[in-house]
């Protein structure tokens, strides 16, 4: 019989690799929300994403990473203490027991719209994705994805197979903090260099090993165009035109052995 067919594509896939590289290679437990956040934000092409935390026994709202950067925080305008943080759709949401992602107009009263809730819009834009992270039994915690076009069933799809790496986030950062007060902390990590993503690295460790872009493309499972997308990238990050004066570079800067 014949299997079902996936409603994700083949870049869905590789978004969730690097994510989940991501994740699993951050060794700094700061750092980890903000990064997924980011990671997020461009898997979705959101024109904002914001981690929330909603503190019910405190009546506060705590923005705790927001995606990108130029943007500006949402702390000065979003956290602050509320009678009701319950007006919320997403909070509504949570603390009946949902933890599936949600289009958030699809559940929310449009005449109890809540000050918070406005204010996101305006900043995040008027479509809104709630992609909770269930697990803090003192916060109901989520990322809230803003565009201004819809989002698809087919993205919706992919929160859902997204939502279990933001969990392993959670038991990740706690694990770091676990180890970092158990023992004396190791040396930080010396920054990425040229702002190159996991993937980028990836491909372009492959690159220093002498492959090529269809064999780079056979080894991470992805076709050659997607390779060669990557590559474009890595170059003018780099600075760089062609594949020899690229590799002396990075092994220059150490971003390959």
């Amino acid at each position: 019989m014949a299997q079902p067919r996936s409603p994700l594509r083949a870049r869905d896939y590789e978004h969730m690799l690097d994510l989940a590289a991501a994740v699993l290679g951050n060794t700094d437990p700061a750092a980890a929300c903000p990064l997924v956040v980011q990671h997020v934000q461009q898997t979705f092409e959101c024109r904002a994403v914001t981690f929330f935390g909603f503190y019910t026994a405190e009546r506060v709202l705590r923005t705790e990473a927001w995606a990108p950067d130029a943007h500006g925080s949402l702390a000065p305008e979003l956290t602050r203490r509320h009678p009701t943080p319950a007006q919320h759709p997403l909070a509504r949401h949570l603390m009946s027991g949902g933890t599936t992602p949600v289009v958030l107009d699809r559940i929310s009263d449009r005449r109890r719209h809540s000050v918070w809730y406005d204010e996101a819009r305006e900043y995040s834009g008027q479509e809104q994705l709630g992609l909770p992270v269930p697990g803090d039994p003192q916060a109901l915690r989520s990322l809230v994805l803003g565009r201004s076009d819809a989002f698809t069933e087919q993205e919706l799809t992919l929160a859902v197979r997204i939502q279990p790496l933001l969990l392993t986030m959670e038991r990740h950062i706690c694990e770091l903090r676990r180890l970092r007060t158990a023992v004396a902390p190791p040396p930080a990590p010396a920054p990425t260099a040229h702002d190159l993503t996991p993937r980028e690295l990836t491909v372009l460790g492959l690159l220093a090993e002498g492959l090529t872009a269809e064999g780079i493309a056979r080894r991470l499972l992805i076709s050659p165009s997607t390779v060669n997308r990557h590559l474009e990238k890595v170059y003018r990050k780099l600075g760089t035109n062609n594949r020899v004066s690229t590799v002396l570079l990075a092994k220059r800067e150490g971003l390959v052995a």
